[in-house]
């Protein structure tokens, strides 16, 4: 069984011998700076910090008041 990976390679050394160490540091380096596939869920906000935004009544007073 292969697998997609196994056909193609991703990286090509040009120049030189790297070692394993090497090419692992650079895979390493490479993965930490990509992008994450899915974004991450950001928690629910509640109406308490929402109340809390710019543009908000400000309570009972200010919903009175002429926008």
């Amino acid at each position: 069984m292969t697998s997609a990976y196994a056909e193609s390679p991703v990286i090509t050394v040009v120049r030189g011998n790297p070692t394993a160490e090497q090419v692992a540091a650079l895979v390493g380096a490479l993965l930490s700076t990509a992008s994450p596939a899915t974004p991450a869920a950001g928690s629910p906000r509640s109406a308490w910090w929402a109340s809390g935004l710019p543009g908000r009544p400000r309570g009972w007073r200010e919903s009175g008041l002429p926008r």
